[in-house]
């Protein structure tokens, strides 16, 4: 579950910061365009088409159903101090499973997580970041992953009969396009998100797409939480509009 590095980069900036807000740091990152040593270059493969790359990441090899590229174990370049590289099996399945792969997501190590941030433009400075605070950061960006799948979980109860087993296929990242329902929040007065995940999960062979907005909760909870999260099926079918519609009228009808 490794495209889920922004939701604890914030919260890693707060652990680093504590004296500055996470809407603050939301803002510096800048939805993770800006870094410390300045913008993304544009040779970049976001910036390029595909095979014109001269970034650390080889395109040829990025895995698409997490957009991540091999996973990486080795210390980076002047590293302060050596990380743990045990890996964490979730509890959410995997609706593709290759021989000898574990039937749950994996979750990235704390050096896996540490040469990701690199790779996104992130740059350490002396006493910034400690071994304890890598140790938090893991543990939230898997706090995360749990909840945004919980909540995924809530809604294909709706179609427990038809599937009682769903499972993720893929994933990605889209923190620079606001959905729809995030624009007109915004239009409304409330804050943008400072991350959005793409879901597509496999509802017994039928593909669904669910919508994951990161909203600032605060400070980070015991249970390693402090992002807000709203989650919902993608308005791309019928199917999933009249989901929407039904959990809209059930709060409407028997909220408080």
């Amino acid at each position: 579950m490794g495209n889920t590095v922004s939701a604890a980069e914030i919260a890693a900036s707060q652990i680093v910061h504590p004296n500055t807000s996470l809407h603050q740091n939301a803002k510096k990152h800048e939805f993770h365009k800006t870094f410390t040593h300045g913008e993304i270059p544009p040779e970049c493969p976001m910036h390029r088409p595909k095979g014109a790359s001269e970034c650390p990441v080889n395109h040829g090899e990025i895995n698409p159903l997490n957009m991540m590229g091999p996973a990486n174990q080795n210390p980076s370049p002047g590293q302060p101090f050596p990380l743990p590289t045990e890996r964490q099996v979730s509890n959410i399945p995997k609706a593709i499973v290759q021989e000898g792969e574990a039937p749950f997501w994996v979750y990235p190590s704390q050096q896996m997580f540490w040469n990701a941030m690199l790779r996104k433009g992130w740059r350490w400075k002396d006493g910034d970041v400690t071994q304890k605070d890598m140790d938090d950061i893991i543990k939230i960006h898997n706090a995360n992953n749990e909840q945004a799948w919980l909540e995924v979980l809530k809604w294909e109860a709706l179609h427990a009969k038809e599937c009682g087993n769903p499972k993720l296929k893929s994933f990605g990242g889209k923190a620079t396009t606001y959905s729809p329902r995030a624009r007109i929040r915004w239009l409304l007065g409330y804050e943008l998100p400072f991350d959005r995940h793409d879901w597509i999960v496999d509802r017994c062979g039928k593909e669904v797409r669910y919508v994951i907005d990161y909203y600032d909760g605060g400070m980070v909870d015991q249970k390693y939480q402090f992002a807000l999260l709203d989650v919902r099926p993608a308005m791309d079918s019928f199917e999933n509009i009249w989901d929407r519609m039904t959990v809209a009228w059930w709060r409407w009808r028997y909220g408080d």
